[in-house]
């Protein structure tokens, strides 16, 4: 089944050095452009008859903000959280306090990356992670928000 059960407003968060991509160690991110890969997630959620808000932002404070804004209209939010994945406790409580279904996402496999990159203190306040497949995460985060039952 390829339509949702029905349609989602779904919040897209890309944190900080995500505005690089395609330029930043593309043989760790990949080639696509920050551009190129919300698009792709605007075309994939039109199938799925999802509503996206996106935005990319290197502070942590606008960051809490873009959730703390949307927590009431968001169904879904998928968070790239960067290099603030490892240690922002600040955005773990935003994400927890805002009550929005979470997918984290990861262009790499933080689990193969340097010890310092391995942990995640986001992840225990979301659904899931999905990381290391790319524009492929975000795709997949996108689907399992779309689908899923509230």
């Amino acid at each position: 089944m390829d339509t949702p059960l029905r349609s989602k407003n779904i919040l897209v968060l890309h944190g900080p050095n995500l505005n690089l991509l395609g330029e930043r160690e593309p043989e760790v991110y990949g080639t696509m452009t920050l551009a190129a890969l919300n698009a792709l997630l605007r075309r994939r959620a039109r199938t799925l008859g999802a509503t996206l808000k996106i935005f990319q932002s290197n502070g942590e404070g606008q960051l809490i903000d873009l959730i703390h804004k949307h927590r009431h209209w968001a169904q879904g939010l998928i968070f790239n959280p960067g290099a603030y994945t490892h240690y922002s406790y600040a955005l773990r409580d935003a994400v927890a306090a805002s009550q929005i279904p979470t997918v984290e996402t990861h262009l790499s496999d933080i689990k193969k990356r340097e010890p310092f990159r391995r942990r995640s203190v986001i992840t225990p306040v979301c659904l899931k992670m999905i990381c290391g497949l790319g524009a492929g995460s975000y795709l997949k985060a996108l689907e399992l928000l779309a689908h899923r039952r509230t």
